[in-house]
């Protein structure tokens, strides 16, 4: 049995949707961020940077893998699925895996950082993590042009991409002028595995349409900054 420790954030989600997609068993305990419970004693004996997702495997003796690429590709090597076992097919997913955890996941979060969460707005910032954000955008675009995915096959790197793109109107990031990109966008939502992952730990209001939800959201993010 795998026991996942998240938050309703895109890198939760890579967790549980590789966890629904894999069709793992798995119980789920939702970690508080804005109560700083990611830097409890007890969460750092699991992941020692106090950061979400972790998962621990009872089946490996209660082994606790942190970082989600890590996570992923853990999952993905236990059940033999959604990673190829080697060669050019595993290096394309390993690479577009990589360039999620290096490049979209960084520049959306410093682009949600700056355009959501600081008070004080700073337009030299903003500019750079939204232009960069969209010319990574562009770079999926022209893959997704070439491929149906952006591995050979459905993957770990389809997984790991989608759960941040897919939030491209709260970091501020248009994805007008890809139609390759929106057409993956529209056919990775409809995928139900990836509904239900998003759902996990519980339902997040509407960030796009719901002022509350969003409040509430920048105003957590902004305390789980500070630490």
């Amino acid at each position: 049995m795998i026991h996942l420790y998240t938050s309703p954030t895109p890198n939760g989600h890579k967790a549980s949707v590789t966890l629904e997609e894999l069709e793992i068993p798995y119980e789920v305990t939702a970690i508080d961020l804005s109560k700083n419970v990611q830097k409890e004693e007890w969460f750092l004996k699991l992941n020692p940077n106090g950061r979400i997702p972790v998962i621990v495997d009872s089946e490996e003796g209660d082994l606790p893998v942190f970082e989600t690429g890590a996570i992923m590709i853990y999952l993905a090597e236990k059940t033999g699925r959604l990673l190829p076992a080697s060669g050019a097919p595993r290096a394309r997913v390993i690479e577009w895996l990589m360039f999620q955890i290096g490049g979209v996941g960084p520049m959306m979060g410093q682009a949600n950082v700056f355009y959501r969460y600081f008070p004080e707005k700073l337009p030299a910032a903003i500019d750079r993590y939204q232009n960069e954000s969209r010319r990574l955008f562009e770079v999926l675009d022209r893959r997704l042009g070439e491929s149906e995915w952006l591995g050979d096959d459905f993957s770990i790197a389809d997984i790991a991409n989608w759960c941040w793109v897919r939030t491209y109107k709260w970091s501020g990031v248009s994805v007008e002028g890809l139609p390759n990109l929106r057409r993956w966008l529209d056919v990775m939502k409809e995928r139900p595995a990836c509904r239900k992952g998003c759902e996990v730990p519980f339902v997040v209001g509407s960030l796009v349409k719901d002022e509350e939800a969003q409040a509430k959201f920048a105003e957590n993010a902004r305390k789980s900054l500070q630490t």
